[in-house]
């Protein structure tokens, strides 16, 4: 028997077969998405959620009507002489959610005091260097020797609550989000948009709108859908970006309305409904947080915001590294007698570690390009 011609037969066949059942034959790498999904089920997610704003807009209201929960059961109110005197710090509150076997981690970090001291002037200073502490600490993390837990502490969103009662941003308004837009993503929020007429808060949507372009202020961009998807998903994310500032309404009181129970408010010429887009933006903007855009939020942040800091680091790191390079040489040339103590081995080290510096920030200041040539594109997009 012709083994030969036996074997070509064999793949013949193999082959034919293939051609046939192509579309039912596969590798097996398209499960690759189930794999992951299941691994970030089983490890949980985590999200840092920041509230900023004057009292008395309905922060932490909106915080438990968003997540169904009572952060704040603890927390003491203030009279009027105390929240005059009271200076502005940061406060987190973290708690665990389980919702159909996904967990989330999720920490609110609140600012009591900001915008209710006489004089406000640079009251958000504290806010700015809480958010560069959670960066300073994860990149100390990173460039350490254990990676494996490292906790993610970073400001991924921070919801800035403007009043409905002026007639548009506020300097104040104005100050806090130019001196934090570049560290951490902000999104708007029209605060008790109740006290508003449908008209009045088409208005202060377009002027405030029209105010952060006319400022320069670089809020949180929603990414461009691509051109694949349906056209549902489309028109939901213009809707999306039509609503900023998001103008909300926050309630934890379950209240009846033609015959069924809901959240809202009870006014005596009607009721409010948090959870009826007709009312307000609440339902879009808990959406946006939760179910479409918290993954984009991180990323930019990671990306964006962090690489920003990480590359700030790094040059400082560099230019303190060739400066001590230099001051070295200096002092061996000039045979002073006072020469800085020779250490064997750190004069390679140091030129390694230059090298090394060099090359990452040559890679940095790629990726920040890339980067920044994204975001203008968006932002020209939008």
């Amino acid at each position: 028997m012709d083994h030969s011609s036996s074997n070509n037969r064999f793949r013949s066949t193999i082959f034919n077969h293939g051609d046939q059942d192509q579309d039912k034959e596969y590798v097996g790498f398209a499960t690759l998405p189930n794999q992951v999904h299941r691994k970030s089920v089983k490890k949980g997610f985590d999200f840092t959620l920041m509230v900023a704003g004057e009292s008395g807009l309905g922060k932490s209201t909106l915080v438990n009507s968003l997540f169904l929960t009572d952060l704040y059961k603890d927390r003491k109110l203030l009279n009027a002489e105390e929240r005059i005197t009271q200076t502005v710090e940061i406060t987190k509150h973290t708690v665990d959610i389980e919702e159909k076997g996904v967990k989330l981690k999720l920490t609110i970090v609140d600012t009591p005091g900001f915008g209710d001291a006489v004089n406000n002037t640079e009251c958000w200073k504290s806010v700015a260097d809480y958010i560069d502490q959670q960066f300073e600490q994860y990149f100390r993390d990173e460039s350490g020797l254990n990676r494996k837990n490292i906790q993610d502490n970073r400001v991924h969103c921070c919801l800035y609550f403007i009043s409905p009662f002026g007639h548009g941003l506020r300097p104040l308004d104005v100050e806090f989000m130019k001196a934090l837009h570049e560290k951490v993503n902000i999104v708007p929020i029209l605060a008790k948009a109740d006290t508003l007429t449908p008209t009045e808060v088409k208005k202060k949507k377009i002027k405030i709108r029209e105010e952060i372009e006319q400022y320069g202020i670089k809020i949180y961009q929603f990414p461009d859908c691509d051109s694949d998807e349906d056209e549902d998903f489309k028109q939901q994310d213009h809707q999306l970006k039509e609503s900023i500032p998001f103008a909300v309404i926050g309630s934890n009181t379950v209240v009846e309305a033609k015959g069924k129970r809901v959240r809202g408010r009870l006014y005596p010429w009607g009721i409010v409904e948090v959870e009826n887009s007709a009312h307000c933006d609440f339902v879009k903007l808990r959406n946006m947080l939760v179910r479409t855009h918290m993954q984009d939020l991180k990323d930019v942040t990671r990306e964006t915001h962090y690489e920003n800091y990480r590359a700030h680091c790094i040059q400082n790191m560099t230019r303190m590294v060739v400066k001590e390079r230099n001051r070295n040489k200096l002092t061996r040339e000039s045979g002073t007698d006072f020469p800085l103590p020779v250490v064997p081995g750190v004069g390679d080290e140091t030129e390694k570690l230059i090298r090394e510096k060099d090359e990452e920030l040559r890679r940095m200041q790629e990726m920040l390009t890339r980067i920044q040539d994204q975001m203008h594109t968006q932002k020209d997009g939008y």
